[in-house]
């Protein structure tokens, strides 16, 4: 059994060693601000050109951070690190060739998870994550993909809740 200086309380004791995660304070990596979401149907893309992914079902959202209607971005209220990770499956009426997936910071491209040259005809999913610095009230992030065919309509797939993902986590406070 160790000692803790609790500031509000004086002197707690720690039992085992673990410190419960009410006993955290906002800012801490394990309280802050997560989301996990994804694409619930087909969504058609024009060959070539990177599109946001509207991933329109949340899993969860533990702050109200990620918007899944109009936006498609993750606005966390908490300074700090984030880590981003995101999973995209092309699809579509033709054989992709090539699928890149992006994220995108305040607008702006700021790292490629993916970028797969597809040569066959059954093109797996791509993914990636990434950390991203995120100011707690304006930044955002968005999940963005391009997927190239030959000919045809390409599309992002969106059938199941484990094709096309967007998630991020505080990793640590700034």
């Amino acid at each position: 059994m160790a000692l803790e200086l609790n500031g509000s309380t004086g002197v707690s004791l720690v039992q085992d060693g673990v410190i419960a995660q009410a006993d955290l304070a906002t800012g801490v990596a394990g309280t802050g601000p997560a989301f996990s979401a994804y694409l619930s149907a087909n969504q058609t893309v024009t060959s070539g050109v990177q599109t946001k992914v509207q991933c329109n079902t949340e899993v969860f959202d533990t702050a109200s951070c990620y918007d899944n209607a109009t936006n498609y971005r993750f606005t966390p209220n908490v300074a700090g690190y984030y880590q981003i990770s995101a999973t995209v499956g092309p699809y579509g009426g033709a054989i992709p060739t090539r699928c890149i997936l992006s994220v995108y910071k305040n607008g702006t491209s700021v790292t490629r998870l993916a970028d797969f040259a597809i040569t066959s005809a059954y093109a797996n999913g791509v993914g990636g994550s990434c950390l991203v610095y995120l100011n707690g009230s304006t930044d955002y992030v968005e999940l963005y993909a391009q997927i190239n065919v030959a000919s045809g309509t390409p599309q992002i797939e969106g059938v199941n809740s484990y094709t096309t993902t967007f998630m991020g986590v505080m990793v640590r406070a700034a």
